[in-house]
Protein backbone atom coordinates (compact mmCIF):
# COMPACT_ATOMS: atom_id res chain seq x y z
CA UNK A 1 0.00 0.00 0.00
CA UNK A 2 1.53 3.22 -1.35
CA UNK A 3 2.43 5.76 1.97
CA UNK A 4 0.10 8.37 1.96
CA UNK A 5 1.25 12.20 1.52
CA UNK A 6 1.69 14.90 4.43
CA UNK A 7 -1.47 16.71 4.32
CA UNK A 8 -3.46 18.90 6.30
CA UNK A 9 -6.77 18.48 7.07
CA UNK A 10 -8.59 21.30 5.62
CA UNK A 11 -12.63 22.21 6.69
CA UNK A 12 -12.75 24.71 8.65
CA UNK A 13 -11.58 28.06 9.18
CA UNK A 14 -9.58 26.42 12.06
CA UNK A 15 -7.89 24.02 10.01
CA UNK A 16 -5.38 27.30 8.76
CA UNK A 17 -3.53 26.90 12.48
CA UNK A 18 -0.47 25.11 11.57
CA UNK A 19 -0.58 27.60 7.97
CA UNK A 20 -0.18 30.69 10.81
CA UNK A 21 2.17 28.51 12.46
CA UNK A 22 4.40 27.89 8.99
CA UNK A 23 4.11 31.60 8.06
CA UNK A 24 5.62 32.58 11.44
CA UNK A 25 7.15 36.41 11.08
CA UNK A 26 6.93 36.49 7.46
CA UNK A 27 6.89 40.13 6.63
CA UNK A 28 4.83 39.94 3.09
CA UNK A 29 2.09 36.72 2.67
CA UNK A 30 1.48 36.00 -0.79
CA UNK A 31 -1.74 34.30 -1.92
CA UNK A 32 -2.15 32.88 -5.04
CA UNK A 33 -5.32 31.37 -7.13
CA UNK A 34 -5.65 29.18 -10.25
CA UNK A 35 -8.33 31.42 -11.70
CA UNK A 36 -9.87 34.95 -10.87
CA UNK A 37 -13.17 33.11 -10.73
CA UNK A 38 -13.86 30.60 -8.12
CA UNK A 39 -15.90 31.26 -4.88
CA UNK A 40 -13.32 29.09 -2.87
CA UNK A 41 -9.78 31.32 -3.62
CA UNK A 42 -11.48 34.39 -2.54
CA UNK A 43 -12.77 33.03 0.48
CA UNK A 44 -10.22 30.95 2.04
CA UNK A 45 -7.75 33.80 1.16
CA UNK A 46 -9.88 36.19 2.96
CA UNK A 47 -10.41 33.68 6.35
CA UNK A 48 -6.19 33.44 5.96
CA UNK A 49 -5.90 37.13 5.63
CA UNK A 50 -8.44 37.98 8.53
CA UNK A 51 -6.32 36.10 10.83
CA UNK A 52 -3.13 37.79 9.69
CA UNK A 53 -4.79 40.82 10.52
CA UNK A 54 -5.80 40.34 13.88
CA UNK A 55 -3.49 37.91 15.45
CA UNK A 56 -0.09 39.28 13.38
CA UNK A 57 -0.81 42.77 12.72
CA UNK A 58 -0.60 42.90 8.75
CA UNK A 59 -0.91 46.55 7.20
CA UNK A 60 -2.32 46.06 3.92
CA UNK A 61 -3.51 43.95 1.42
CA UNK A 62 -2.15 44.37 -1.75
CA UNK A 63 -4.60 43.08 -5.05
CA UNK A 64 -3.91 42.51 -8.80
CA UNK A 65 -6.22 45.07 -9.89
CA UNK A 66 -5.81 48.52 -10.85
CA UNK A 67 -4.13 51.72 -8.36
CA UNK A 68 -7.19 54.12 -8.67
CA UNK A 69 -10.43 51.60 -8.11
CA UNK A 70 -8.26 50.15 -5.02
CA UNK A 71 -7.10 53.37 -3.56
CA UNK A 72 -11.42 54.27 -4.00
CA UNK A 73 -12.20 51.48 -1.42
CA UNK A 74 -8.50 52.34 0.69
CA UNK A 75 -9.70 55.63 1.89
CA UNK A 76 -13.69 54.52 2.18
CA UNK A 77 -12.85 51.25 4.69
CA UNK A 78 -10.56 54.09 6.61
CA UNK A 79 -13.52 56.50 7.04
CA UNK A 80 -15.05 56.62 10.38
CA UNK A 81 -18.34 56.27 8.97
CA UNK A 82 -19.63 54.24 5.73
CA UNK A 83 -20.48 57.36 3.04
CA UNK A 84 -20.46 55.17 0.40
CA UNK A 85 -23.40 53.48 0.88
CA UNK A 86 -22.72 49.48 0.89
CA UNK A 87 -20.08 47.51 -0.02
CA UNK A 88 -21.76 46.47 -3.30
CA UNK A 89 -22.16 50.21 -3.93
CA UNK A 90 -18.58 50.78 -3.46
CA UNK A 91 -17.13 47.90 -5.75
CA UNK A 92 -19.01 49.84 -8.47
CA UNK A 93 -15.77 51.29 -9.33
CA UNK A 94 -14.65 48.30 -10.70
CA UNK A 95 -16.09 48.91 -13.35
CA UNK A 96 -13.21 48.04 -16.44
CA UNK A 97 -13.52 44.16 -17.96
CA UNK A 98 -13.02 41.96 -16.06
CA UNK A 99 -15.46 43.54 -13.40
CA UNK A 100 -16.25 40.56 -11.59
CA UNK A 101 -12.51 39.99 -10.68
CA UNK A 102 -13.05 42.36 -7.47
CA UNK A 103 -16.71 43.01 -8.19
CA UNK A 104 -18.22 40.52 -6.55
CA UNK A 105 -19.66 39.03 -3.28
CA UNK A 106 -16.72 37.67 -2.29
CA UNK A 107 -14.73 41.07 -2.14
CA UNK A 108 -17.69 42.45 -1.24
CA UNK A 109 -17.87 40.90 2.12
CA UNK A 110 -14.18 41.36 3.08
CA UNK A 111 -14.89 44.72 2.65
CA UNK A 112 -17.23 45.08 4.92
CA UNK A 113 -15.02 43.56 7.54
CA UNK A 114 -11.93 45.34 6.65
CA UNK A 115 -14.25 48.27 7.41
CA UNK A 116 -15.47 47.68 10.91
CA UNK A 117 -12.41 46.21 11.55
CA UNK A 118 -10.86 49.43 10.97
CA UNK A 119 -13.73 51.26 13.54
CA UNK A 120 -11.92 49.65 16.08
CA UNK A 121 -8.17 50.94 15.51
CA UNK A 122 -6.39 54.57 15.70
CA UNK A 123 -6.09 56.23 12.23
CA UNK A 124 -2.40 54.79 11.93
CA UNK A 125 -3.21 51.21 12.45
CA UNK A 126 -6.21 51.05 9.65
CA UNK A 127 -5.32 48.12 7.35
CA UNK A 128 -5.20 49.44 3.38
CA UNK A 129 -6.59 48.08 0.59
CA UNK A 130 -4.14 48.85 -2.57
CA UNK A 131 -3.60 48.30 -6.34
CA UNK A 132 -0.66 46.48 -7.75
CA UNK A 133 -1.24 46.25 -11.55
CA UNK A 134 -0.11 48.39 -14.18
CA UNK A 135 -3.27 48.94 -16.27
CA UNK A 136 -5.09 52.09 -15.32
CA UNK A 137 -2.72 54.59 -17.74
CA UNK A 138 -5.25 56.79 -18.49
CA UNK A 139 -7.27 56.32 -15.39
CA UNK A 140 -3.87 57.21 -13.43
CA UNK A 141 -3.46 60.17 -15.26
CA UNK A 142 -6.74 61.36 -14.62
CA UNK A 143 -6.61 61.43 -10.91
CA UNK A 144 -3.19 62.85 -11.13
CA UNK A 145 -4.69 65.73 -13.03
CA UNK A 146 -7.67 65.90 -10.50
CA UNK A 147 -4.97 65.80 -7.68
CA UNK A 148 -3.02 68.90 -9.45
CA UNK A 149 -5.59 70.71 -9.79
CA UNK A 150 -6.86 70.78 -6.28
CA UNK A 151 -3.04 71.55 -5.20
CA UNK A 152 -3.07 74.55 -7.02
CA UNK A 153 0.78 74.07 -7.38
CA UNK A 154 3.32 73.34 -10.02
CA UNK A 155 2.69 69.98 -11.05
CA UNK A 156 -0.30 71.33 -12.99
CA UNK A 157 1.75 72.27 -16.13
CA UNK A 158 3.39 68.91 -16.15
CA UNK A 159 0.33 66.84 -15.36
CA UNK A 160 -1.67 68.74 -18.04
CA UNK A 161 0.93 67.64 -20.43
CA UNK A 162 1.10 64.27 -20.05
CA UNK A 163 -2.65 64.30 -20.25
CA UNK A 164 -2.62 66.55 -23.07
CA UNK A 165 0.15 63.74 -24.85
CA UNK A 166 -2.15 60.86 -24.81
CA UNK A 167 -5.41 62.57 -25.55
CA UNK A 168 -5.13 62.13 -29.17
CA UNK A 169 -5.16 58.09 -28.37
CA UNK A 170 -9.09 58.32 -26.99
CA UNK A 171 -7.99 57.14 -23.53
CA UNK A 172 -7.15 53.80 -25.61
CA UNK A 173 -3.04 52.45 -24.29
CA UNK A 174 -3.09 50.12 -27.38
CA UNK A 175 -4.01 52.46 -29.64
CA UNK A 176 -1.09 54.49 -28.53
CA UNK A 177 1.50 51.76 -28.78
CA UNK A 178 0.07 51.14 -31.83
CA UNK A 179 0.76 54.61 -32.96
CA UNK A 180 3.76 55.15 -31.88
CA UNK A 181 5.57 51.31 -32.51
CA UNK A 182 7.22 52.97 -35.71
CA UNK A 183 7.87 56.82 -34.91
CA UNK A 184 10.72 58.17 -32.10
CA UNK A 185 7.90 60.89 -30.81
CA UNK A 186 5.76 59.18 -28.07
CA UNK A 187 5.05 60.19 -24.21
CA UNK A 188 7.95 58.59 -22.77
CA UNK A 189 9.12 62.21 -21.83
CA UNK A 190 5.99 63.60 -20.41
CA UNK A 191 4.85 60.89 -18.03
CA UNK A 192 8.60 60.96 -16.84
CA UNK A 193 8.95 64.59 -16.14
CA UNK A 194 5.31 64.23 -14.42
CA UNK A 195 6.76 61.70 -12.21
CA UNK A 196 10.03 63.90 -11.12
CA UNK A 197 7.78 66.96 -10.71
CA UNK A 198 5.44 64.83 -7.91
CA UNK A 199 8.68 63.15 -6.32
CA UNK A 200 10.19 66.79 -5.78
CA UNK A 201 7.27 68.15 -4.79
CA UNK A 202 6.94 65.64 -2.29
CA UNK A 203 10.56 65.46 -1.16
CA UNK A 204 9.99 69.34 0.13
CA UNK A 205 6.55 68.97 2.12
CA UNK A 206 5.30 68.46 5.52
CA UNK A 207 1.79 66.33 5.74
CA UNK A 208 -0.58 67.89 8.41
CA UNK A 209 -2.36 64.44 8.28
CA UNK A 210 -2.02 60.79 7.37
CA UNK A 211 -5.03 61.29 4.75
CA UNK A 212 -2.79 64.19 3.30
CA UNK A 213 0.07 61.84 3.10
CA UNK A 214 -1.29 59.08 1.54
CA UNK A 215 -3.18 61.17 -1.04
CA UNK A 216 0.04 62.44 -1.68
CA UNK A 217 1.82 58.93 -2.38
CA UNK A 218 -1.24 58.10 -4.58
CA UNK A 219 -0.57 60.90 -6.75
CA UNK A 220 3.00 59.78 -7.15
CA UNK A 221 1.84 56.29 -7.59
CA UNK A 222 -1.00 57.19 -10.17
CA UNK A 223 2.19 59.18 -12.08
CA UNK A 224 4.45 56.04 -11.68
CA UNK A 225 1.66 53.77 -12.71
CA UNK A 226 1.41 56.06 -15.96
CA UNK A 227 5.22 55.76 -16.18
CA UNK A 228 5.19 52.05 -16.45
CA UNK A 229 2.28 51.52 -18.66
CA UNK A 230 3.57 53.31 -21.13
CA UNK A 231 6.23 50.96 -21.34
CA UNK A 232 4.05 48.33 -20.74
CA UNK A 233 1.90 48.69 -23.63
CA UNK A 234 4.87 49.25 -26.38
CA UNK A 235 6.56 46.25 -24.27
CA UNK A 236 3.22 44.28 -25.16
CA UNK A 237 3.01 45.64 -28.43
CA UNK A 238 6.41 43.85 -29.17
CA UNK A 239 5.44 40.40 -28.22
CA UNK A 240 7.77 38.09 -25.88
CA UNK A 241 8.14 38.51 -21.94
CA UNK A 242 8.92 41.89 -21.96
CA UNK A 243 5.41 42.91 -21.39
CA UNK A 244 4.90 40.62 -18.45
CA UNK A 245 8.53 41.49 -16.51
CA UNK A 246 7.58 44.91 -16.89
CA UNK A 247 4.02 44.79 -15.43
CA UNK A 248 5.40 42.18 -12.17
CA UNK A 249 8.41 44.66 -11.61
CA UNK A 250 6.14 47.40 -11.33
CA UNK A 251 4.11 45.21 -8.62
CA UNK A 252 7.17 44.76 -6.59
CA UNK A 253 8.22 48.51 -6.50
CA UNK A 254 4.69 49.32 -5.68
CA UNK A 255 4.83 47.04 -2.62
CA UNK A 256 7.78 47.91 -1.92
CA UNK A 257 6.82 51.91 -1.77
CA UNK A 258 3.99 50.52 0.31
CA UNK A 259 6.36 49.31 2.55
CA UNK A 260 8.17 52.26 2.63
CA UNK A 261 4.76 54.16 3.67
CA UNK A 262 3.74 51.85 5.96
CA UNK A 263 6.88 51.73 7.56
CA UNK A 264 9.47 49.55 8.76
CA UNK A 265 7.63 47.26 10.53
CA UNK A 266 4.42 46.87 8.45
CA UNK A 267 3.74 43.87 6.74
CA UNK A 268 1.83 42.72 3.14
CA UNK A 269 -0.51 40.33 2.25
CA UNK A 270 -0.96 40.45 -1.58
CA UNK A 271 -3.43 38.40 -3.76
CA UNK A 272 -2.94 37.79 -7.61
CA UNK A 273 -2.75 35.03 -9.84
CA UNK A 274 -0.50 31.85 -9.07
CA UNK A 275 1.40 32.86 -12.12
CA UNK A 276 2.49 36.22 -10.34
CA UNK A 277 3.03 34.90 -6.55
CA UNK A 278 4.76 30.96 -7.08
CA UNK A 279 8.69 31.44 -7.93
CA UNK A 280 9.04 31.53 -11.74
CA UNK A 281 11.91 29.75 -11.47
CA UNK A 282 10.45 26.85 -10.53
CA UNK A 283 8.47 26.84 -14.08
CA UNK A 284 8.48 26.85 -17.69
CA UNK A 285 8.84 30.76 -17.39
CA UNK A 286 12.58 30.90 -16.69
CA UNK A 287 13.36 29.69 -20.05
CA UNK A 288 11.51 32.52 -21.17
CA UNK A 289 13.67 34.64 -18.65
CA UNK A 290 10.36 35.66 -17.26
CA UNK A 291 10.04 37.15 -13.37
CA UNK A 292 7.02 37.47 -11.06
CA UNK A 293 6.20 39.21 -8.21
CA UNK A 294 6.76 35.79 -6.14
CA UNK A 295 10.27 35.21 -7.25
CA UNK A 296 11.10 39.16 -7.05
CA UNK A 297 9.93 39.28 -2.93
CA UNK A 298 12.24 36.86 -2.32
CA UNK A 299 15.14 37.83 -4.23
CA UNK A 300 14.88 41.76 -2.62
CA UNK A 301 13.38 40.45 0.92
CA UNK A 302 14.75 37.39 1.34
CA UNK A 303 13.75 34.11 1.68
CA UNK A 304 12.66 34.12 5.07
CA UNK A 305 10.35 37.00 4.81
CA UNK A 306 8.19 35.98 2.09
CA UNK A 307 5.57 33.36 2.27
CA UNK A 308 3.92 32.42 -0.71
CA UNK A 309 0.59 30.36 -0.74
CA UNK A 310 -0.28 28.40 -4.30
CA UNK A 311 -4.26 27.37 -4.58
CA UNK A 312 -5.62 25.14 -6.92
CA UNK A 313 -8.56 22.44 -7.69
CA UNK A 314 -9.51 19.36 -9.81
CA UNK A 315 -12.45 20.27 -11.25
CA UNK A 316 -15.86 22.76 -10.67
CA UNK A 317 -17.14 25.34 -12.23
CA UNK A 318 -15.68 28.99 -12.43
CA UNK A 319 -16.53 32.58 -14.07
CA UNK A 320 -14.27 33.69 -17.05
CA UNK A 321 -14.84 34.93 -20.52
CA UNK A 322 -14.52 33.27 -24.00
CA UNK A 323 -12.60 36.31 -25.43
CA UNK A 324 -11.15 39.32 -23.97
CA UNK A 325 -13.99 41.95 -23.33
CA UNK A 326 -16.89 39.47 -23.91
CA UNK A 327 -20.03 39.20 -21.15
CA UNK A 328 -18.57 36.79 -18.22
CA UNK A 329 -20.35 33.20 -17.64
CA UNK A 330 -20.19 30.61 -15.16
CA UNK A 331 -18.17 27.96 -17.01
CA UNK A 332 -17.75 23.90 -16.32
CA UNK A 333 -13.68 23.42 -14.97
CA UNK A 334 -12.85 19.73 -16.44
CA UNK A 335 -11.28 17.23 -14.38
CA UNK A 336 -7.95 18.11 -14.58
CA UNK A 337 -5.63 16.41 -16.99
CA UNK A 338 -3.67 12.84 -15.96
CA UNK A 339 -0.64 14.25 -16.22
CA UNK A 340 -1.07 17.64 -13.63
CA UNK A 341 -0.34 18.27 -9.99
CA UNK A 342 -4.24 18.84 -9.70
CA UNK A 343 -4.86 15.01 -10.87
CA UNK A 344 -2.23 13.20 -8.99
CA UNK A 345 -3.45 15.06 -5.50
CA UNK A 346 -6.86 14.26 -6.61
CA UNK A 347 -5.58 10.42 -6.82
CA UNK A 348 -3.60 10.68 -3.79
CA UNK A 349 -6.30 12.55 -1.26
CA UNK A 350 -9.31 10.71 -2.39
CA UNK A 351 -11.01 13.60 -3.49
CA UNK A 352 -10.34 15.46 -0.29
CA UNK A 353 -9.60 18.90 0.56
CA UNK A 354 -5.90 19.31 2.20
CA UNK A 355 -3.29 22.35 3.01
CA UNK A 356 -0.02 20.90 1.84
CA UNK A 357 3.64 22.52 3.14
CA UNK A 358 6.62 22.65 1.31
CA UNK A 359 8.95 21.23 3.16
CA UNK A 360 6.93 18.38 4.37
CA UNK A 361 6.64 17.40 0.45
CA UNK A 362 10.06 18.12 -0.94
CA UNK A 363 11.34 14.89 -0.13
CA UNK A 364 8.39 12.77 -1.63
CA UNK A 365 9.82 11.14 -5.28
CA UNK A 366 6.17 11.56 -6.31
CA UNK A 367 6.06 15.38 -6.24
CA UNK A 368 10.07 15.94 -7.25
CA UNK A 369 9.30 16.22 -10.41
CA UNK A 370 8.19 19.03 -12.69
CA UNK A 371 3.97 18.16 -13.23
CA UNK A 372 1.68 20.64 -15.48
CA UNK A 373 0.12 22.85 -12.77
CA UNK A 374 -3.70 24.65 -14.55
CA UNK A 375 -3.58 28.27 -14.44
CA UNK A 376 -7.20 29.47 -15.62
CA UNK A 377 -7.10 33.28 -17.27
CA UNK A 378 -10.33 35.84 -17.43
CA UNK A 379 -10.56 34.33 -20.70
CA UNK A 380 -10.80 30.53 -20.72
CA UNK A 381 -12.18 27.84 -23.11
CA UNK A 382 -12.77 24.45 -21.23
CA UNK A 383 -12.88 22.48 -24.51
CA UNK A 384 -9.01 23.78 -25.27
CA UNK A 385 -8.00 23.83 -21.72
CA UNK A 386 -5.33 20.86 -22.30
CA UNK A 387 -3.27 22.80 -25.05
CA UNK A 388 -2.61 26.28 -22.64
CA UNK A 389 -3.86 25.88 -19.39
CA UNK A 390 -0.83 24.12 -17.23
CA UNK A 391 2.27 25.59 -16.40
CA UNK A 392 4.84 23.03 -15.65
CA UNK A 393 6.25 23.56 -12.04
CA UNK A 394 8.28 22.33 -9.27
CA UNK A 395 5.08 22.95 -7.09
CA UNK A 396 7.52 22.19 -3.48
CA UNK A 397 9.87 25.06 -4.99
CA UNK A 398 7.50 27.18 -6.55
CA UNK A 399 5.34 27.63 -3.22
CA UNK A 400 5.72 27.11 0.56
CA UNK A 401 2.01 25.81 0.88
CA UNK A 402 -0.17 24.98 -1.45
CA UNK A 403 -4.29 24.77 -0.64
CA UNK A 404 -5.78 22.19 -2.46
CA UNK A 405 -9.78 22.18 -2.98
CA UNK A 406 -10.78 19.31 -4.67
CA UNK A 407 -14.32 20.65 -5.93
CA UNK A 408 -14.74 23.97 -6.65
CA UNK A 409 -17.22 26.54 -7.62
CA UNK A 410 -17.50 29.43 -9.57
CA UNK A 411 -18.05 33.33 -7.73
CA UNK A 412 -20.74 35.39 -7.28
CA UNK A 413 -20.48 38.77 -9.59
CA UNK A 414 -22.05 41.74 -7.64
CA UNK A 415 -24.89 41.87 -10.91
CA UNK A 416 -26.53 38.85 -12.18
CA UNK A 417 -28.57 39.53 -15.21
CA UNK A 418 -28.95 42.94 -14.43
CA UNK A 419 -30.22 42.29 -10.58
CA UNK A 420 -27.94 42.56 -7.62
CA UNK A 421 -28.12 39.13 -5.79
CA UNK A 422 -27.85 38.75 -2.00
CA UNK A 423 -25.79 35.88 -1.15
CA UNK A 424 -27.17 33.92 2.24
CA UNK A 425 -24.20 32.78 2.74
CA UNK A 426 -20.60 32.88 1.70
CA UNK A 427 -18.72 31.01 4.45
CA UNK A 428 -20.97 27.74 4.88
CA UNK A 429 -17.58 25.56 6.18
CA UNK A 430 -17.59 28.37 9.16
CA UNK A 431 -15.42 31.68 9.57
Amino acid sequence: MATPLPTHRLGSATDLEPLLAAIGEARVVLLGEASHGTHEYYTWRTALSKRLIREKGFSFIAVEGDWPDCFEVNAAIKQDAATYGSAAQLLQTFNRWPTWMWGNWEVAALTEWLHGHNLKQPAERRVGFYGLDVYSLWESLQEVLHYAEQQGDGAMAAARQAFGCFEPYSSDPQEYARAVAFVSEDCHDEVNGLLRTLRRQAATRTYATLSEREQAFAAEQNALVAVNAERYYKAMLRGGGASWNVRDEHMMETLTRLFNLHGPDSKAIVWAHNTHIGDARYTDMRREDMVNIGQLAREQLGRENVFSVGFGSYQGSVIAGKEWGALWESMTVPTATRNSWEALLHNQLGGENALLFSNEIRTDARLAKSLGHRAIGVVYRPQFEQFGNYVPSLLPDRYDAFVFIDRTHALHPLVIKGNEHTLPDLYPWGE
